[in-house]
């Protein structure tokens, strides 16, 4: 996956930052909320407290005023002992006599007594206030009110009551301050979070960004350079430490990298200067070999069958010392020629020889009308498309179609080399190009095979900035495609 999908995958809301800063703005929301509801039942108990002082300090003497028929609270008839005492706007004064309401009035704005009226509802609930009891919240039909009752003289109920609506008014704009207030330190708690979790976490996605760049490195490659250390040289805090093990790993990978490559470097010395020295002794045994069968005359039977099976074994060992030599060489850089190389005349030859050499089976051209050519070492593509056409041959039956198709375009040009065989597993596909692979059954060692041919094939085509892909179908037949740069 690359870097730039892998962020696209990594939507804001499922990051650690993001998590954390709207995690902290829920909890101080929910902090603010706790401490508003909290603050707003504290106020509203002690403004209830008030009231209920208030309507303690009133008593009943509002709501027996009404019963002496006087016309205004706080009225003064001579006796001090039934003079009713001023009332606050808005208090209202009922007299209950056997559940039903006798009297009823409200202190209006001018200090007068206003006549109230009352529903059923209205009266059953004033009904079952019960006298000396503490006071309660009511909801009229004229309004919140907190009720006091108190027992009469003469077995009737005098209630007096206060209007609620200062105490909502006044929870109400608590209510609206502390929503702005509590929105503005929300807000304001949550852009200083995201700054510091931002800044908190900014060796993270450092860490996160070079592991990506990492996956993406070609690492068996020997050129390929890890990036440097990311950790602070004093770690002192749980993020740092996260840079510094990374950093550690880092380090790790790079000394087993280097490793790997002075190990592959000195066996691939060792494979090059192994092969170049097999070649003079193998020489020298087929020299012999083909010395003693001339010798002293037509050898007998048996000799010349051993002469014949060393010169056979000393020809494989000399091709496969070539092969891996070759091999040495590709692995090691060193370049090709690079000059014009006509393709369809590599491609004609190719498949004239193996013609020849397999001519129980069918062999196909499909060629452009003109020449195509190609830019790279003519040796060896032939030997790519040979190797192609040997494996078709080797590792199919009689009778086998094989067709090569020379495919010009503007970019690249493709060889493909096609047969209707029984194909390849699909186990084996997927290494078909490493060295020394065999199948187990069409691919045996039976048809002399070194399991180096693809590789090589392999090997030069990419030398040439080209490709080798391989597709097959088992039961169906197997397709080669080789792509070279144009021009």
């Amino acid at each position: 996956m690359s870097v730039a999908a892998a962020r696209a995958r990594w939507r804001p809301s499922r990051t650690l930052r993001g998590r954390l800063t709207v995690g902290l703005a829920v909890i101080l929301l929910a902090a603010c909320a706790v401490l508003g509801a909290a603050t707003a039942l504290f106020l509203r108990s002690f403004l209830l407290g008030q009231l209920d002082s208030q309507l303690a300090a009133a008593g009943g003497r509002f709501s027996v005023s009404l019963e002496r028929g006087e016309l205004a609270p706080g009225g003064d008839d001579g006796d001090a002992d039934n003079a009713v005492p001023g009332q606050s706007v808005g208090t209202i004064g009922i007299r209950l006599l056997g559940g039903q309401v006798a009297q009823a009035a409200e202190v209006s704005d001018d200090g007068s007594n206003r006549t109230l009226t009352f529903t059923a509802a209205d009266t059953a609930l004033l009904a079952a206030l019960a006298p000396g009891r503490q006071a309660s919240s009511a909801d009229l039909s004229i309004g919140d009110y907190r009720l006091q009752a108190v027992a009469g003289h003469d077995g009737d109920v005098q209630i007096t009551g206060l209007p609620l609506h200062p105490v909502n008014g006044t929870l109400a704009r608590l209510a609206i301050i502390e929503a702005a207030l509590f929105g503005i330190l929300v807000l304001a708690g949550g852009t200083a979070t995201a700054i510091v979790v931002r800044r908190t976490l900014q060796p993270l996605e450092r860490v996160s960004a070079t592991a990506l760049r990492v996956s993406e490195l070609p690492l068996t490659d020997a050129d390929t350079v890890l990036p440097a250390g990311l950790g602070p040289a004093e770690p002192t805090s749980e993020v740092d430490q996260v840079s510094v093990a990374f950093d550690h790993m880092l380090e790790h990978v790079r000394s087993a990298l280097a490793v790997r490559d002075a190990t592959e470097d000195r066996l691939r010395r060792f494979v090059a200067d192994a092969s170049h020295e097999l070649r003079t002794p193998l020489a020298t045994i087929r020299a012999h070999a083909e010395y003693a069968g001339i010798a002293d005359g037509p050898p007998s039977a048996p000799v010349a069958e051993a002469l014949s099976r060393i010169t056979s074994a000393t020809d494989r060992m000399g091709t496969l010392v070539a092969d891996l030599l070759l091999l040495a060489r590709l692995d090691a850089g060193r370049p090709l020629a690079r000059e014009p190389v006509d393709l369809t005349r590599l491609v004609l030859d190719a498949v004239f020889d193996a013609r020849a050499a397999g001519p129980e089976h069918h062999w196909r051209l499909d060629l452009p009308e003109e020449a195509v050519a190609v830019t790279g070492d003519g040796e060896r593509l032939h030997q790519v498309l040979a190797n192609l056409l040997t494996n078709a041959r080797t590792h199919t039956p009689a009778g086998t179609t094989v067709t090569t198709t020379l495919s010009p375009g503007p970019a690249a040009v493709e060889v493909a080399v096609r047969d209707d065989g029984p194909g390849i597993a699909a186990a084996l596909q997927a290494e078909l190009f490493d060295r020394f692979t065999r199948g187990d059954s069409s691919r045996a060692r039976d048809h002399g095979s070194t399991g180096l041919g693809l590789a090589i094939a392999y090997g030069i085509a990419t030398v040439h900035d080209g490709t080798l892909t391989v597709t097959s179908t088992p039961g169906e037949g197997t397709a080669f495609l080789l792509r070279l740069p144009a021009g």
